[in-house]
């Protein structure tokens, strides 16, 4: 007899469940409060630039095994695009000097030894000072576990935890941060080959899974909020969406629960959730991108972080944003393009644009916050939990939502 689960939240998390179970024969079926899948990993035409953009700008990592094999099952892994090598140019906006961070295609972080391949003006010895953060515990801050200055600080370390951990590093996990240490750094180029969505986030990781889910007889329901758990001891009896809108379960039947902290607090009082959150800014703009530039740029001491070089577009991630979110969006579209323009060597007036501000991006990466994070296994027996806001060991990152999607269909499958 087919089992069946009911997944509460159509963003990346729950998507990669649905996937994983219908894949292993069960029956699903997908709940989705709003009108369309992705959560904050979408796509949407925007009418002030004429393009389909991305709600934000999402680096992957081609060491990020569950994102990837999560791709590979839908079909889409061709479809994130980068160098064939882990290479990443920057610009520093205060020395106006550029270089090329080479890391190679190696299983080990040679690349630190060769000074044309390295962060210029760095030694070996500046990155062995790292090692403490590799096996740090959450429980400290990443400024108590290494020196948070000097040329290497400043024109790596900084920028790869701030967009990994989205608050400014000194403050930030440091268990957190060494897991994204181990897992890009410490694992050599071949886990670092970066990877965009060149024709957008739905295109390549949202729309073909609820493709794949369809053709496999999945139930997909948009605009269809769970308002409350019915519970008896320590099963989830019922799911109810309101009026007379009431879904029964069976004793055989699951439930994943991958919805944004806030709403799954509400659904499960009790649960314990972090509670503070941090912005993360996007700006778009229309404009063809030079012939010789490159997919993803990082940018030190501007405004900007990291530029990306889409078809027609150029984009930018500004992390930790709360100080941006209220600035004027012209003014703030100025200043952006002012430095978009330094680093892709670039001039014109301001293009048709678009700010894309997210005030609760992700949940504040910080020790406090980090230890508020649940795990997948709920008090009861047929509930699990995903999303990157549960303990994944990871940041709030695609990865992290994948792997959380992954671990709670592999309790669902191991259910008697």
């Amino acid at each position: 007899m087919q089992k069946t689960v009911h997944i509460i939240g159509a963003g990346v998390s729950g998507l990669s469940a649905a996937v994983r179970l219908a894949n292993a024969g069960h029956k699903v079926h997908l709940h989705e409060a709003t009108q369309q899948a992705g959560g904050r990993c979408r796509s949407y035409f925007d009418t002030a630039t004429n393009l389909t953009i991305d709600n934000g700008n999402h680096l992957l990592l081609s060491g990020n095994r569950h994102a990837l094999a999560y791709a590979r099952s839908i079909g889409t892994e061709a479809g994130l695009i980068g160098p064939k090598i882990a290479q990443f140019p920057f610009v520093d906006f205060s020395t106006s000097q550029r270089w090329l961070l080479d890391l190679g295609e190696g299983r080990w972080p040679l690349w630190v030894f060769d000074d044309d391949r390295r962060v210029p003006d760095t030694r070996v010895l500046d990155y062995v000072a790292l090692a403490p953060l590799a096996w740090a515990s959450t429980a400290r801050k990443v400024g108590d576990a290494i020196r948070c200055e000097g040329m290497l600080y400043n024109r790596l370390v900084q920028p790869l935890l701030l967009a990994a951990l989205n608050v400014d590093p000194p403050e930030g996990s440091a268990g957190l941060a060494g897991a994204i240490v181990r897992e890009t750094l410490l694992a050599g180029g071949k886990a670092c080959r970066p990877l965009i969505a060149r024709d957008g986030l739905s295109a390549v990781l949202i729309e073909p899974a609820v493709e794949l889910l369809r053709a496999k007889g999945a139930d997909i329901r948009f605009g269809h909020e769970l308002r409350e758990f019915a519970r008896t001891g320590e099963r989830i009896t019922a799911l109810k969406f309101g009026g007379e809108d009431e879904i029964a379960l069976r004793a055989d039947e699951a439930v994943i629960m991958a919805v944004p902290p806030r709403a799954a607090a509400t659904l499960l009082p009790g649960l314990k959730t972090p509670t503070k959150f941090r912005a993360i800014v996007n700006a778009h703009f229309r404009f063809d991108p030079p012939p010789n530039a490159q997919p993803i740029l990082g940018i030190v001491g501007g405004l900007v972080e990291w530029l990306f070089a889409f078809p027609q577009r150029l984009s930018v991630t500004i992390s930790n944003g709360d100080r941006l979110v209220d600035r004027p969006r012209e003014e703030l579209a100025n200043a952006i393009w002012a430095d978009v323009c330094k680093a892709a060597g670039v001039s014109g007036d301001l293009p048709p644009w678009q700010i894309v501000r997210e005030r609760r991006a992700t949940f504040e990466a910080t020790p406090e916050q980090n230890a508020l994070r649940p795990p997948a296994v709920t008090s009861f027996n047929n509930l699990f939990l995903a999303g990157d806001w549960t303990d994944t060991g990871l940041p709030a990152t695609i990865e992290g939502s994948v792997r959380s999607g992954d671990r709670a269909a592999d309790l669902v499958l191991a259910m008697r």
